[in-house]
């Protein structure tokens, strides 16, 4: 296994109600009594990165020992099926598997469970980093983790827990959901769901005896069959509210920890005003539960997907990236944007190199310190020039810049009626010029908004600038919060 450098470590467990517990890691020791329900938890001072150790948990038998302990970086992978996707379906993946021995990097992956209350315990184990254990482990996580580990030359573990195709809601504890007006109508429609689970799964019980009897009649006649209807959705779904949360989150806690990475947004991208409020409550939801501070939560915007549209659209996927971009107003947080990485054809694009490379890259700027760029232009503030929108950008690291040269694309612009066009713009120093035939007082600029934009404006570092908008008028979501 591997445990947290430069804080306490916690170990906890259960034993019989009163029983004296001793916990030793290499020199250190603690001891604790195990509470009436049988609980028990140690805080063993902190450690230096290196090892390897062992460890030995005693109580009135002879006890548990664990060795090959090694301490250094601990990092939480989840979200959603872009998390879960593994290294050997990416990019270049026979070359990825092969080149995996990393002994001192540690994997666990958390067995997906739906829950309706906390759990203690989950199923999963702690592997030494090889091509047989990283195969099947998440591609974002394991490359994060590589960039960590041969850049900091420290030993880096990673826990896996994430589940294709679930929402944020599923990652957030009933009691922040409950405690939100925004957020409790999705309790409710959970509930009921629930009260309604089993007349309606009776009715689709008949429905499916009538199927199977019209499908063996028509296969027998040698005609097209009928569709097979849809079922009700199970109240224990992994769509269920902190139903993930429950059985693959709190059984971690409180694990020591240096921060948490995040490739969600998918699911929610038909509700990204809600996501507004969802996400952050999520972060603060673990922060809270960890007791460990405002610790480092890095995220992923939404890829590039679908086809590419001839003219500006609304987008429910820019709306949700937007509502990314606002998260990052939380203390402590960075976002991987790889809005030109994206695949239009395919939700999960293979290419996970860089999507680890762009999370690593705002892990060693501002949780280790190092002095790289971490983030593409970022839109800071806009300014109207006549017909002119003058855009300025944060995050110019070496200068804003045109991948592939030509001309600027990506960059759309209204006026007071509110119709975007397409826009000519331009860099001039440290600052986007737009403007447009036709839109004499221009009101608002929109930049890669649409679900595949065509954009190209990056900074000097290689970086892509994030989408953005000015304006704040109503979009697709409002009315599906």
């Amino acid at each position: 296994m591997l445990v947290q450098q430069g804080i306490r470590i916690p170990i906890w467990g259960k034993a019989e109600p009163g029983e004296r517990v001793t916990v030793e890691l290499g020199e250190d020791a603690a001891k604790a009594v195990a509470d009436d329900d049988g609980r028990w938890l140690v805080s063993l001072p902190k450690q230096k990165a290196g090892g390897p150790l062992g460890m030995t948990i005693s109580g009135k038998d002879s006890g548990l020992t664990v060795s090959d302990i090694l301490v250094g970086e601990v990092w939480v992978c989840s979200g959603q099926s872009n998390m879960q996707f593994g290294l050997a379906s990416s990019n270049n993946a026979e070359a990825e598997i092969a080149g995996a021995t990393y002994p001192e990097m540690r994997l666990f992956t958390v067995e997906r469970k739906v829950a309706t209350e906390p759990q203690e315990d989950c199923a999963g184990s702690w592997s030494v980093c090889s091509p047989e254990t990283a195969a099947g482990f998440s591609a974002v996580g394991y490359l994060f983790g590589r960039e960590l580990h041969t850049t900091l030359g420290v030993p880096v573990g990673l826990i896996h827990t994430s589940w294709g195709g679930t929402p944020a809601e599923s990652w957030t504890t009933q009691s922040t959901l409950e405690s939100d007006p925004d957020l409790t109508p999705m309790l409710e429609r959970w509930a009921k769901l629930e009260q309604n689970y089993p007349a309606a799964k009776a009715a689709h019980d008949a429905s499916m005896a009538k199927w199977k009897a019209a499908a063996e009649k028509a296969k027998a006649e040698g005609k097209p069959g009928p569709s097979k209807p849809r079922g009700p959705m199970h109240p224990m779904h992994a769509h269920r509210p902190a139903g993930l949360y429950n059985a693959m989150i709190a059984p971690l806690v409180p694990y020591a920890l240096q921060g948490a990475i995040w490739y969600q947004g998918e699911s929610n991208a038909s509700r990204a005003y809600q996501y507004r409020e969802l996400f952050p409550a999520m972060i603060e939801d673990w922060r809270r539960a960890w007791d460990q501070g405002a610790f480092p939560f890095l995220f992923v915007q939404l890829a590039n997907f679908r086809e590419t549209k001839a003219e500006p659209e609304p987008s429910d996927w820019a709306e949700l990236r937007e509502a990314q971009s606002m998260t990052l107003g939380l203390k402590n947080t960075g976002m991987a944007v790889i809005i030109d990485i994206g695949d239009a054809k395919d939700i999960h694009p293979r290419n996970k190199q860089d999507v680890g490379k762009r999370l690593a890259l705002n892990a060693l700027a501002n949780t280790y310190g190092k002095d790289v760029a971490y983030s593409g232009p970022m839109y800071k503030s806009m300014k109207v020039k006549g017909d002119t929108v003058e855009i300025e950008f944060a995050h110019m690291d070496g200068g804003l810049v045109v991948k592939g040269g030509g001309a600027l694309q990506g960059f759309a612009i209204a006026g007071e009626d509110q119709k975007f066009v397409w826009a000519d713009a331009v860099i001039e120093g440290k600052k986007v010029m737009v403007s447009a035939d036709g839109i004499e007082a221009p009101k608002a600029v929109r930049y890669a908004w649409a679900d595949n934009p065509i954009c190209n404006l990056y900074n000097g570092a290689g970086l892509p600038a994030s989408p953005f908008r000015t304006d704040d008028w109503p979009g697709l979501t409002l009315a599906k919060r």
